[in-house]
């Protein structure tokens, strides 16, 4: 689908087609479902955040202005929705009083690793995985868009609805989390030595 396409498709949807809007779900949907499982940390998450995502834009799509971008438009509908699930999970996380957060346990990864570390990123997919799990919503979020999305920190104010300097902290304060976090696999690291081996 083409530039003019998809404008097409879009003023047909803000029309009210279903059929118009089901092309565009089609079209975004794994970009969609990819932000919304780096956010979240977990698949049933990452669907529960695409069908209200979906749903939200549906019925905000005849506020959204055709001179935009409907994908940046979406989204930013996609990562406020994240960071709402990621509330409502801490929010009960804090209520129920040490029950651990519920976190995936590896990532989906670009590349296929070289065979003979495998065992070694499983481990360090692992303590990533738990390190983002211990991030507030916003620095999760923050950190997401910046480290895997590559967004600009004008970007992430502006879906995450921060001014400059705050989501710029955010994202600090996230780095410093998982750095400190992360710290036992350096050393691991220049020490020559596998995470696994220094556990047997």
């Amino acid at each position: 689908m083409d530039a003019a396409e998809a404008a097409a498709v879009l003023a047909r949807a803000r029309q009210g087609d279903s059929d118009a809007f089901r092309a565009l779900v089609e079209r975004h949907s794994r970009t969609v479902f990819r932000l919304a499982f780096r956010m979240t940390g977990n698949e049933q998450d990452a669907e529960d955040v695409v069908q209200e995502s979906f749903l939200r834009a549906y019925r905000q799509l005849g506020r959204f202005e055709s001179r935009a971008n409907f994908g940046t438009w979406l989204y930013r509908i996609v990562a406020n929705c994240s960071v709402d699930l990621m509330r409502a999970k801490q929010a009960r996380h804090d209520q129920a009083r040490g029950e651990p957060l519920e976190t995936a346990a590896d990532m989906p990864a670009a590349d296929t690793p070289d065979p003979q570390r495998l065992a070694e990123s499983a481990e360090i997919s692992r303590r990533v995985q738990h390190a983002l799990g211990a991030l507030s919503p916003l620095e999760r979020a923050a950190f997401t868009l910046r480290h895997y999305e590559g967004r600009s920190i004008d970007e992430i104010g502006r879906t995450l609805g921060l001014g400059t300097s705050a989501a710029k902290h955010s994202v600090f304060r996230a780095v410093k989390k998982l750095r400190h976090a992360l710290q036992p696999l350096r050393s691991l690291a220049n020490r020559g030595l596998a995470p696994q081996e220094s556990q047997r």
